[in-house]
C-alpha cells in the first residue's frame, strides 16, 4: 500500500471514529454550557495537560475537516479566556489547516492538474503572484467555510509558508470575535447571537481592503502603455 493510500486510510478512519462515536454532539453549544465550570476548574488544576489537549483536539478537528471548529473556538474562549483563547485556538487552526492543505496537495492535486491542467494553469499563474492578498481574502471574508478554503488551497500553487502564516493571521480577527464571545457563554444561546449582519460585514470589508494591492497592481498594469518597438 503506497502512502497516498495510507493516508486517505487513515482520513477516512478518522472521520468514521468521529462519527461512530458521535462527538458531534459532544461538541454543542449545549453541551459546552454544560460542562463550562467542569472545564474549566480542570484547566485551573492541569493548566499544561488541558492547553496541549485542546490544542491538539483542534488540530485534529481541522484536520480532518471535520464540523465542531466553532464550538471549539467558543470553548477556547470560555476555559482559557478571550486572549489566550484566542491564542490556543490560532495555533490548532492553522496547524490543523496546514495539514488538510498538505493531504489535499498530495492525494488530488496531481489527479486535478492531470484533469484540468490545462484549464487551471492561467488561474494559478494569476493567484501564486498575489496568493497572500487572496488567501487573507478568503480567510476574513466570511462566505467561504474554512474547511473548503484549506482543501481547494492544496490544489493550487500556493506556497507552503505563504498558506501557513496567511491563514494565521487571516483568520485572527474571527477567532478573536468567537473566543470573546466564548468568554461570555452564559449570554449565547445560539451561534447566530454572535454572528451580526454588522459584525460580518466588517470582515466583508476588511477582506476586501486585502485585495487592494493586487487591484492596485491589475490597474496599473493595464494603464501603463505597451512599449513603443522600432520599425
Amino acid at each position: 500500500m503506497n502512502r497516498k493510500w495510507l493516508i486517505l486510510v487513515a482520513v477516512l478512519a478518522g472521520v468514521g471514529l468521529y462519527y461512530y462515536f458521535g462527538l458531534g454532539q459532544v461538541l454543542s453549544l449545549d453541551n459546552l454550557k454544560m460542562q463550562r465550570d467542569r472545564l474549566h476548574g480542570f484547566y485551573e488544576h492541569h493548566a499544561v495537560e488541558m492547553s496541549l489537549g485542546f490544542i491538539l483536539v483542534y488540530i485534529l478537528v481541522a484536520g480532518l475537516s471535520l464540523p465542531g471548529a466553532t464550538i471549539l473556538t467558543l470553548g477556547g474562549g470560555a476555559i482559557f479566556g478571550s486572549v489566550m483563547g484566542t491564542l490556543f485556538v490560532n495555533i490548532g487552526a492553522t496547524l490543523g489547516a496546514t495539514i488538510a492543505f498538505l493531504a489535499a496537495r498530495f492525494l488530488l492535486r496531481d489527479w486535478v492538474e492531470g484533469k484540468f491542467g490545462e484549464r487551471l494553469q492561467a488561474f494559478n499563474q494569476g493567484f501564486s503572484r498575489s496568493a497572500l492578498n487572496y488567501l487573507l481574502f478568503l480567510r476574513l471574508v466570511p462566505l467561504f467555510p474554512f474547511f473548503v478554503v484549506n482543501l481547494v488551497s492544496g490544489l493550487t500553487r500556493i506556497p507552503l509558508r505563504t498558506y501557513f502564516f496567511g491563514t494565521m493571521f487571516g483568520i485572527l480577527p474571527g477567532t478573536f470575535v468567537y473566543a470573546n464571545a466564548g468568554s461570555n457563554l452564559a449570554a449565547i444561546n445560539s451561534l447566530s447571537d454572535i454572528a451580526s449582519p454588522g459584525m460580518l460585514g466588517a470582515f466583508a470589508l476588511l477582506g476586501c481592503f486585502a485585495l487592494v494591492p493586487t487591484l492596485y497592481r491589475k490597474f496599473k498594469n493595464r494603464k501603463t502603455p505597451a512599449p513603443a518597438t522600432d520599425l
